[in-house]
């Protein structure tokens, strides 16, 4: 693998530590697609280190875990924010 693919990884590996944020905030502080962040954390994180690759993997399952709270969650902020909307004179 290339060096620098290792060092990506390990850097997203810190980040999604660091904050818990998902593969897609990652993705967008880091400015790669969320296949790269991905396939980094998940595969060839493995490789580098172990332990990080365990880490990373308990976070990314919390946020799946998760993922259909946040989407109930932001639909419910859209509709109150057009009822707002559609309030004001």
């Amino acid at each position: 693998m290339w060096e620098y693919m290792e060092r990506r990884a390990l850097a997203c590996a810190r980040y999604i530590l660091d904050t818990g944020c998902t593969v897609r905030a990652c993705a967008a502080h880091f400015g790669v697609s969320k296949s790269t962040v991905h396939k980094d954390v998940t595969e060839r994180l493995k490789g580098v280190d172990l332990a990080a690759w365990r880490a990373v993997r308990r976070v990314l399952n919390k946020n799946l875990a998760e993922r259909h709270l946040r989407g109930g969650d932001a639909t419910r902020r859209k509709y109150r924010r057009a009822a707002a909307k559609s309030a004001q004179p």
